[in-house]
């Protein structure tokens, strides 16, 4: 059955209408492009060869990590972040993790019985992998 009111929505012009994804600063952003690129495996969409507006993800038109040089913008967050992905094999993952010389504690079963690791980049963003 079709949601009439979701269709509607659609149709209407919204306030807003995408998530374009999340702006990172660092004092230090080619440590922390590398980290998200090395140690967690994630594609570099944009690269910029003076670490300043790389963007990380796995789509181009999807919600990307866009990393900024705190240096030359200033500081972007009042606080840490936290960033969340998904892995299919936790052991594996972590295992991959700590061979780079990263390490982390283990996966772990949370209170609802899912797998999680937790750890955080070296700017002290968490980062949990569901």
């Amino acid at each position: 059955m079709v949601n009439l009111a979701i269709i509607a929505l659609r149709e209407e012009k919204a306030m807003i209408k995408n998530f374009k994804g999340m702006n990172i600063t660092s004092k230090n952003p080619k440590r922390l492009v590398e980290f998200y690129r090395d140690i967690l495996g994630i594609p570099v969409i944009e690269d910029d060869p003076n670490y300043d507006g790389v963007f990380l993800g796995y789509i181009k038109d999807a919600p990307l990590i866009r990393i900024w040089d705190e240096n030359k913008w200033g500081k972007h967050t009042d606080g840490a972040v936290c960033l969340v992905f998904e892995c299919d094999d936790h052991q594996k993952t972590y295992t991959e993790i700590t061979q780079k010389g990263y390490e982390i504690p283990p996966p772990f079963i949370t209170p609802w019985g899912g797998e999680k690791m937790e750890l955080k980049d070296p700017d002290g963003n968490n980062v949990y992998i569901l």
